[in-house]
């Protein structure tokens, strides 16, 4: 008798389980396709054992990048994948890995600031995504599939952004469209201590 019950109520919640599957909205399956494994350059075999060049990711002073530190400053170095700041009063330095644009076509170098902070951030591609993806999705919410984390740091620049991902494979590699991604406990932590005017200078 119980074991009827327990095999009714295990076929129930398999049913239950099956439909809410099939009753997802199509754009969870698109962000899938954003999110992919195709989205990342690998450039070497995971499985190999590399020597690591741990000398390009050092700390850096920030004299030889900016006159002054007011409003804090944030330093992306491209091609070693860092993403360093320092504090108004220089009292705090950060050093963080970060993901970087695929190719050279898609990253952007110069003088910048933040001009706007979101935590929770929606996620629309830009016309050339779209142009080059036609199967993603016109806009993602906030949440677990959405390519920008959990926080996004706004730059002057129309599109660009130092966000968040919820894809930790994409740090350390050519992952991205032009943002700058870092990982969401590191974004949460650069997006506290960063102001709105905070200067930013892509190397």
């Amino acid at each position: 008798m119980s074991e009827k019950r327990f095999n009714l109520k295990s076929r129930r919640a398999f049913l239950a389980g099956s439909a809410a599957m099939l009753a997802a909205p199509a754009v969870a399956q698109d962000a899938a396709a954003v999110n992919s494994a195709a989205t990342t350059v690998n450039e070497r075999d995971l499985n190999e054992t590399v020597r690591r060049n741990i000398s390009s990711f050092r700390t850096l002073d920030w004299q030889p990048y900016f006159s002054n530190t007011k409003n804090g400053a944030i330093l992306v170095d491209i091609d070693s994948r860092a993403v360093h700041y320092w504090s108004e009063n220089q009292s705090i330095y950060k050093l963080y890995p970060s993901s970087v644009p695929l190719t050279d076509d898609l990253t952007r170098r110069g003088r910048t600031s933040v001009v706007q902070k979101v935590e929770g951030p929606s996620w629309r591609p830009t016309p050339s995504m779209l142009k080059r993806n036609p199967e993603w999705p016109a806009f993602i919410g906030p949440g677990p599939d959405n390519p920008l984390g959990t926080h996004a740091l706004y730059l002057s620049w129309t599109y660009y952004r130092i966000h968040g991902t919820h894809d930790t494979r994409k740090i350390g590699r050519k992952s991205s469209n032009g943002c700058i991604g870092l990982y969401n406990e590191h974004i949460e932590e650069l997006f506290a201590m960063t102001k709105v005017g905070t200067q930013v200078l892509l190397i």
